[in-house]
């Protein structure tokens, strides 16, 4: 983990910090705002923010809801579809512990 937050996640934070050079008008923006409406971005850092933005606001949701203490227990369909699979929310704990 520490190097998937170490590199990766850094790296994604990096680059969409680059892309965003001599942007001021954007550095205001968080990053959901900049991903959520690409429009206001310059074409030709579209990708750039698209990729690397929504790397690092995937990255940051990860380690808020699957950290030890986060998230909780999932509830409706999604609860249903990991008892189906899993037999219990416990089951997909252990599982994906092991994966």
């Amino acid at each position: 983990m520490e190097i998937h937050h170490g590199k990766h996640h850094n790296a994604y934070i990096n680059n969409v910090n680059g892309a965003l050079e001599g942007h001021d008008e954007l550095a205001a923006k968080t990053v959901e705002e900049l991903v959520g409406d690409l429009a206001s971005v310059p074409e030709a850092i579209q990708g750039a923010v698209r990729n690397n933005g929504g790397g690092h606001a995937n990255h940051s949701l990860f380690w808020t809801v699957m950290s030890p203490d986060g998230g909780g227990e999932p509830t409706g369909e999604l609860a249903d579809a990991i008892n189906a699979a899993c037999g219990s929310f416990e089951g997909f704990k252990e599982q994906f512990a092991k994966a």
